[in-house]
């Protein structure tokens, strides 16, 4: 473990397995990745039994939002040329390349990957016409009426079948989430062309801010959680440590099976937004002085941003914290405070109140004939985990797993950083908010699960890596989906 944790470099891409009995961890790995496909099998046999009793579960091929549509365009080509350069090439190049110009790759490859994936649909199926349905954020950018009436009206607007009712996804969210499109119309160009590349690339940025923050935090030893028992800044041998275990996630992080929904959907954009908060924080709460509060409050500023493009971004309230209690320093987390407060104080002053916006969602989900009150619990509580496990695919699980039974092998900040992903899903799957389309819904927690494919043994690498690759080609090949 010292080899790949520690603080020399991996020579290549290889990485000794600490396991003396690679033989049962091997076949567990296996049956790990054999019980996620179980559980979407059973999720989509018991839906259609479902479907076919009468049962709304309200979507078109269970357990995910989409059509059975066996399709391939041409530009889909390019996804599989981008897959296969990642999975034999990834490991070396991510081992071998300088942290700057690395960072840069990754969203490169990243970026790439998830505008090919959106090409198997077509150009215009894929990316232009993402947008444009009568329930997304596109349809109030029209009828936008100025950034003071649409603030003060925006949460008496959630509720109701008037002609002024937000749209689906606009009263779903908070106004942030709308004003960000409205912006993109009118300083580019209105339409779901610019609204769905600007969506697509920013949100393909999150692989670079979660390897940003682990290459910050990963070499914080484990110890006493007491204040002042971390030395910062620190030391060399650490921060490279962390950057060992930074360059173990990129390929994975890069070949996300989720970014089927990140291009093009907005809580893709979403994902991104929240996973540079933590970057940002991160830098800070691992600096002292000037730089380090500055960092903190951006990072704070980001984390304001995210409670106002979606309300479940809420239930991740622990990552912020999990850093601070990481470097055992409170100061970053008084500071990031600042920046969440002066967000919420500007969205008051301007007219929308946090709470008052996310007690109405609550009530159009419930609502007759929305969504929320017509997809059965009982199935989705579980169905959701399904629907989940297409979007992080089996290497993630078999990472979770390997998490799961060796604690203590693994890095404390991948630990803590992970686990505060798996308790936020928990919590949003129990809420009952969460019912169908986690597959998007989720994809701000699936990009954090990814950090458990760095403790992955350096011979499986890029078996897995192709196992992510081909889960996304099949899906985006065989299903039309909404996003």
């Amino acid at each position: 473990m010292s080899t790949v944790l520690g603080p020399t470099r991996p020579r290549d891409d290889e990485a000794p397995d600490t396991s003396a009995r690679r033989g049962p961890r091997l076949r567990g790995d296996l049956i790990a990745a054999a019980a996620a496909c179980a559980l979407v099998a059973v999720a989509a046999l018991y839906g259609w039994a479902a479907i076919d009793r009468g049962v709304r579960i309200l979507v078109g091929w269970p357990p995910i939002l989409a059509e059975w549509m066996p399709h391939f365009s041409p530009g889909g080509i390019s996804a599989v040329v981008v897959a296969a350069l990642v999975v034999t090439a990834g490991p070396t190049v991510a081992a071998r390349l300088r942290w700057g110009p690395l960072l840069v790759v990754t969203y490169l490859a990243a970026a790439a990957w998830t505008f090919c994936l959106a090409l198997i649909d077509g150009y215009q199926v894929g990316i232009v016409d993402r947008l444009t349905t009568p329930t997304e954020y596109l349809v109030e950018v029209g009828r936008y009426p100025g950034l003071g009436p649409f603030l003060t009206t925006f949460a008496d607007r959630i509720v109701g079948m008037t002609p002024d009712t937000l749209v689906t996804h606009s009263s779903g969210h908070p106004p942030l989430a709308t004003l960000v499109y409205v912006w993109i119309a009118q300083f580019w160009e209105p339409g779901g062309e610019a609204a769905s590349l600007v969506t697509l690339f920013v949100g393909a940025s999150a692989a670079v801010a979660v390897a940003v923050t682990i290459g910050a935090l990963g070499g914080v030893p484990w110890g006493p959680l007491r204040p002042g028992s971390v030395s910062l800044p620190l030391a060399p041998d650490a921060v490279e440590a962390g950057r060992a275990i930074a360059r173990r996630y990129i390929p994975f992080g890069v070949l996300f099976p989720g970014a089927v929904w990140v291009g093009v959907s907005a809580d893709g954009m979403f994902a991104a937004v929240f996973a540079w908060a933590v970057a940002f924080f991160a830098l800070g709460a691992v600096r002292r002085g000037v730089l380090g509060s500055a960092l903190c409050l951006l990072g704070g500023f980001a984390f304001g941003a995210s409670l106002f493009l979606s309300y479940g971004l809420a239930a991740f309230g622990l990552a912020p914290v999990a850093v601070a209690v990481l470097v055992r320093r409170w100061w970053p987390l008084v500071v990031a405070t600042v920046g969440v407060l002066v967000v919420v104080g500007l969205f008051h002053l301007g007219g929308f109140f946090w709470f008052d916006g996310y007690t109405q969602v609550k009530i159009r989900y419930y609502q007759p004939g929305e969504y929320g009150l017509m997809r059965p619990y009982s199935y989705w509580v579980w169905a959701n985990l399904a629907a989940f496990a297409l979007a992080i695919g089996p290497a993630v699980v078999v990472g979770l797993r390997r998490l799961a039974w060796w604690p203590r092998q693994a890095p404390v900040a991948l630990l803590v950083l992970v686990g505060a992903a798996v308790l936020a899903v928990t919590a949003a799957d129990l809420s009952g908010l969460s019912k169908s389309e986690v597959e998007r819904i989720w994809l701000p927690f699936g990009t954090w699960m990814v950090l458990a494919c760095a403790l992955l043994p350096a011979k499986s690498v890029r078996w897995w890596l192709a196992a992510q690759a081909v889960l996304a080609l099949l899906v985006n090949s065989l299903v039309l989906t909404t996003w």
